[in-house]
């Protein structure tokens, strides 16, 4: 069985499938609670499935969803690209954190299936280097809009090369292909200034050993 393994970011983790193929095509499982639970000590419930179809030159980004262990319980994600090509791109947007403002690029397509998981916390986004390129992802909480918020993949001080990362697949800046909303997304800096806080570290901690504690008691509750 594959393992989730650990990335440069604090709580991130990624797994490669075993992908079983012949003539008739392939097969795999691309999340299983148990290996989820080795890797990280607490489960991973997913209340809601997404999928997104881009064009070549989409770009989505940063979205992430406020985190108080009081209230807003944040949004993990599991992600995935069933179909296409994908760069992934994960940002520590976790005030407290010794990696924050850290980005990581996964490279997500239709032949590795590589997974990947994105904890509390982590700004997420994407470039789709190719037509109909499909990324689905479960997340841990329903969609809230109360509570989503974004910061702009295009913020200096993030150093995200977006025209390295689209010529990766051929295209050209004239090719990016931004929302309204990602567009008007603000900087971390003008973010801030608004008044709006970033996810804590500590916040995410707490939300993370709670599940890791009722993990275990049910787990000893269980007899395993």
């Amino acid at each position: 069985m594959s393992t989730f393994e650990p990335t440069t970011i604090d709580g991130v983790f990624t797994f490669d499938p075993t992908i079983h193929g012949d003539s008739r095509g392939s097969f795999h499982e691309w999340y299983r609670l148990d290996a989820f639970s080795e890797a990280t000590g607490y489960p991973f419930f997913p209340e809601q499935a997404n999928m997104s179809v881009s064009a070549a030159g989409v770009v989505r980004g940063l979205h992430f969803a406020d985190v108080d262990p009081q209230g807003a319980p944040g949004q993990a994600k599991l992600v995935t690209c069933p179909s296409g090509h994908i760069l992934d791109i994960a940002v520590d947007l976790r005030r407290g954190s010794d990696t924050f403002g850290q980005v990581e690029i996964f490279e997500l397509d239709s032949t590795t299936r590589r997974v990947v998981y994105l904890p509390n916390g982590i700004g997420h986004g994407f470039v789709s280097l190719a037509d109909g390129s499909v990324l689905t992802y479960l997340t841990s909480t329903a969609y809230n809009p109360e509570v989503e918020r974004a910061v702009s993949i295009l913020d200096p001080e993030l150093g995200i090369d977006i025209a390295k990362l689209l010529a990766r697949g051929g295209l050209g800046e004239s090719d990016m292909i931004l929302s309204e909303r990602d567009q008007a997304a603000p900087t971390i800096a003008e973010f801030e200034a608004q008044g709006l806080k970033l996810p804590s570290i500590f916040d995410c901690k707490d939300l993370e050993n709670l599940a890791r504690d009722e993990w275990a008691m049910a787990n000893e509750e269980a007899g395993q």
